[in-house]
């Protein structure tokens, strides 16, 4: 754990994290799809908990659409970046309130803390259980198993839980085709082919079903597996790439429309896995 500790907050304390959902399309795309999926699971006004928040992208803009959302976040330096996001959103509704908008209130409390070790909430504490992050960064089975247990303990019978992750598939796609070709087979699958989980890694990626087998023993009822941003990362590392507006919303549209197909799933380099806690 503290391998894993040090290398994700080395790693978060040099990128900027602050702008990732909106400098690309593939962001964008991840963002937009992300939260078309959460509107449709989330009842208005859900309690909502958000673990790897980074810096809030996803918990300010659900307390601004009226959710009572708990962020949680490891790095300091991101959760520094979320308080002065969640200040401004804040001001900006109470603004828009001395305007002459409807008046509300911005319900969002941010604090530090690891996927891996919630005790600091009750059983059945949240409506909503978002995990953005954390399946990323966690190598060892039994800190896996930890994350996901906790998420569903403190998720109410009847909510929804959102797990974002990787594909080890897009990541060798998006990553290693070129120069480290060799280098990106080694460090993703073993001889066989398999995925490898290991901390030096940084992101880590799984095969979809390998990922979905990780909760048939968990007390939850899958609802989706969807595709959140497809292939558009490796189009965007072509240097003749580019893409409209107008494009981007015909593609977005497009893509609402196919995200759940399993032949695209593999390409996808951000996925969610969507379940229901029985």
């Amino acid at each position: 754990m503290d391998e894993r500790l040090t290398i994700v907050k080395g790693f978060y304390r040099e990128s900027c994290e602050d702008t990732r959902l909106e400098r690309s399309r593939h962001g964008q795309l991840e963002f937009a799809t992300t939260m078309e999926y959460i509107r449709r699971y989330a009842k208005p006004g859900a309690k909502v908990i958000e673990l790897g928040a980074g810096t809030g992208r996803y918990s300010v803009t659900l307390a601004k659409e009226g959710f009572d959302v708990t962020a949680v976040e490891l790095v300091e330096e991101n959760l520094e970046v979320l308080r002065a996001n969640a200040a401004a959103a804040g001001a900006e509704v109470a603004k828009e309130a001395a305007a002459g908008a409807e008046a509300r209130g911005v319900s969002l409390q941010a604090i530090q803390g690891d996927a891996t070790d919630l005790s600091g909430f009750g059983d059945e504490a949240f409506d909503v259980t978002l995990s953005f992050g954390p399946m990323y960064h966690l190598y060892e089975p039994a800190e896996v198993r930890k994350a996901i247990r906790e998420a569903i303990r403190v998720t109410r019978k009847g909510g929804v839980l959102l797990f974002a992750f990787l594909s080890v598939y897009a990541i060798f796609f998006d990553n290693y085709l070129r120069d480290t070709l060799q280098a990106g087979i080694e460090e993703n699958f073993d001889e066989n082919y398999r995925t490898k989980h290991f901390a030096e890694q940084l992101f880590t990626g799984y095969d979809i079903k390998e990922f979905e087998e990780l909760f048939t023993a968990e007390p939850v009822e899958h609802c989706a597996t969807v595709a959140a941003n497809t292939v558009m990362e490796l189009a965007e590392g072509r240097e003749d790439f580019s893409m409209s507006d107008e494009d981007f919303a015909a593609f977005f549209r497009y893509h609402l429309a196919t995200c759940e197909k399993r032949e695209l799933l593999g390409a996808s380099s951000h996925l969610l896995y969507i379940c229901r806690k029985l």
